[in-house]
């Protein structure tokens, strides 16, 4: 349990973007708009970043195997991050908090902040940005809608999005100032056996 400290910060935090939360989720009136955030969603979950990292040592065969295996270390990483501080922080979800609120598509888990898709996408796309920034680019618009989906959809407020692509970003910064070298090094000898 939080402590009542947290709690009644998270409230007032709640009742500042409940205003914006509302005006944002109202766009799900438009069936191709909750459409396309569903599926946005539905691929945060995981998928996009399952398939992208097993074909990373496909496409780049030089340095793709030690980039997958640098995200799967991020991306452990950050599931143990944002599972941990929801756990410690409790803050209920939007539509949870406030009825009027509509939720999009059911939730992974219980709590809300960070926004664990976000931490996910921002700290997966930073990793590539800093190894591979072609393929960064390519999936920038994908991270975006992964973030904005999140409010879109009742899920998060726009403090849980704020805080995930904080920690993810700082997480993919680490993660790869740390585990790259090593891993590249690694790859390359393998290879230069190999051949």
């Amino acid at each position: 349990m939080p402590s009542p400290r947290v709690s009644r910060f998270f409230s007032q935090v709640d009742q500042a973007e409940f205003a914006l939360c509302r005006s944002i989720n109202r766009s799900l009136r438009y069936r191709p708009v909750l459409t396309l955030f569903k599926v946005v969603s539905r691929l945060g979950d995981g998928w996009l970043w399952y398939v992208l990292i097993l074909s990373l040592p496909l496409i780049y065969p030089e340095e793709g195997l030690a980039i997958a295996l640098l995200m799967t270390g991020a991306g452990l990483a950050c599931t143990i991050t944002y599972k941990l501080l929801k756990r410690w922080l409790v803050r209920e979800r939007p539509f949870i908090s406030f009825p009027v609120i509509h939720c999009g598509t059911p939730p992974l888990d219980r709590y809300s902040f960070p926004s664990g898709h976000t931490l996910h996408a921002v700290c997966f796309t930073t990793v590539l940005a800093l190894t591979l920034p072609a393929l960064a680019i390519l999936l920038l618009p994908f991270t975006l809608a992964v973030a904005a989906s999140r409010v879109v959809l009742g899920l998060h407020y726009p403090s849980d999005v704020l805080a995930g692509a904080l920690i993810g970003g700082a997480m993919g910064l680490v993660t790869t100032a740390w585990g790259a070298q090593p891993l590249l090094t690694m790859t390359a000898t393998q290879t230069g056996v190999a051949g």
